[in-house]
């Protein structure tokens, strides 16, 4: 390096403009590692939203039971919100690259044993459940492993892509398992499941190289005491807890739609064919926005502007309901939930690749756990406090209410939230907290045994 201080300014400017200039989707796809990581989330995630669609089916088949229906989709959730952050910390103790693989075989036996004749429905719950144990690890994994493949400055862009993505295959396989299910039998779909986990494990397997566990076993503590850490740090810290609690707002006011779409597209409409024609919609609006709005944000936006953004997408994320309060008819529902749908796909993978920049080396697996945990819990709370009040109320007043005060809460956040200086230099923190990871290899601590909060 120079020792010229105009020719390290002259550096430093050509560092800051490669820097803010955006990284397209074809550089992130030519790390070849990328590339197996990427295939095994889109194999998974069609797999699962596939095998959903169809456990829905098949328990609603034996039982004639909507709720054993719905129990069957909601069990899916349990592993995060009763152990989640558990199972993240776990997977911080072995190589991420082991316990993809791991997980992926692990969960073929159960959902081998849904394909057999006759199971009884309480089983078939239990193995759904078993499934769904592989899910915060694997996640958990990827996410923590995603820095470490791509690099810091190609993250962002790799985190839209993974996560609009994920809202495409949602809504591809939702239609697809559901059609499957109830047009050839949801053992098909199982079938096509169980092979994607084939798929996913053989692509790790082959495409991504061993590194070493991100927790040295000469620090480890209980597990318990690891994932309380994951906590600390998570809302220890002015950044990472801003993002985390604008993240868990966010799901809480944006899970509404979907979660009351049954009941809203029945609203008046005596028609069975015309009520689920409503009811996709507005399930669909949602990601379908998403993916259009991460690819737009990520694609031509450049990072420094995606900062910036954030505050008016997270007002935008949730004020497209509030037209509800006048009962607007389901299709212009749908394009409501679209709008909001757009905001939040370019504000959620700006949120998530700034938390994971913050994080550093060997604790982001149980801090991806906290989060998603909370997320678990937000969707959860949000589609239970309005549909007993939409049991009580005018589900649109609800709808347009709950909106209401969405945006009073994130425009407080929005009036809080930290400064660019203060993620700057927490970003810097991470980078250099992770910048030994030969120091891992060897046993030697590369962040601090004590986690101490940022100064506000």
């Amino acid at each position: 390096m120079s020792e010229d201080p105009a020719a390290r300014a002259a550096d430093n400017a050509a560092v800051v403009t490669e820097r803010d200039r955006p990284v397209t989707f074809r550089t992130v796809l030519a790390i070849r590692e990328y590339r197996a990581i990427y295939a095994s989330v889109l194999v998974s995630w069609l797999g699962d939203y596939l095998a959903k669609a169809a456990v829905t089916v098949l328990v609603y088949q034996r039982s004639e039971s909507v709720l054993m229906s719905a129990a069957a989709f909601a069990v899916s959730f349990l592993p995060w919100i009763i152990g989640g952050t558990l199972l993240s910390a776990l997977a911080e103790r072995y190589p991420y690259r082991r316990v993809l693989i791991f997980a992926d075989l692990a969960r073929m036996v159960p959902l081998a044993l849904l394909l057999l004749p006759q199971v009884p429905i309480p089983i078939m719950l239990v193995l759904v459940f078993l499934i769904s144990l592989g899910t915060p690890p694997t996640q958990a994994a990827r996410s923590a492993l995603l820095p470490q493949v791509v690099g810091r400055d190609k993250l962002p862009t790799a985190v839209i892509l993974n996560q609009t993505t994920g809202q495409a295959a949602q809504v591809f396989g939702y239609l697809v398992g559901a059609a499957l299910a109830a047009g050839i039998g949801p053992r098909v779909a199982l079938t096509v499941d169980l092979i994607t986990f084939a798929i996913s494990a053989a692509l790790i397997a082959v495409g991504v190289q061993h590194r070493p566990a991100a927790s040295a076993r000469a620090h480890r503590s209980h597990l318990l005491d690891e994932s309380a850490q994951g906590f600390r740090l998570v809302f220890g810290r002015r950044t990472l807890r801003s993002i985390a609690s604008m993240i868990f707002v966010l799901t809480a006011f944006s899970i509404v739609p979907e979660g009351l779409a049954a009941a809203w597209a029945a609203q008046g409409n005596p028609d069975p064919v015309t009520r689920g024609l409503d009811q996709g919609l507005i399930m669909a609006a949602g990601p379908i926005g998403y993916v259009i709005g991460g690819l737009v944000i990520g694609r031509l936006i450049a990072p420094s502007r995606r900062d910036k953004l954030v505050r008016p997408l997270a007002l935008l994320s949730v004020m497209p309901l509030i037209p509800a309060l006048l009962a607007p008819p389901p299709v212009v529902v749908s394009l409501l939930v679209l709008c909001a749908g757009l905001a939040q796909g370019g504000l959620v993978p700006t949120l998530n690749a700034k938390f994971v920049l913050i994080l550093p080396h060997g604790y982001r697996a149980r801090a991806y756990g906290v989060m998603q945990t909370g997320t678990q819990l937000s969707q959860f709370s949000g589609v239970i406090v309005t549909g007993l009040l939409a049991d009580r109320f005018f589900l649109p007043m609800v709808v347009g209410l709950w909106s209401i005060g969405g945006m009073l809460v994130m425009g407080w956040m929005a009036a809080r939230w930290p400064s660019d200086r203060m993620f700057a230099a927490a970003v810097d923190a991470g980078a250099r907290a992770s910048a030994a990871p030969t120091q891992v290899a060897r046993g030697v601590a590369a962040v601090p045994t004590r986690i101490t909060p940022e100064r506000t």
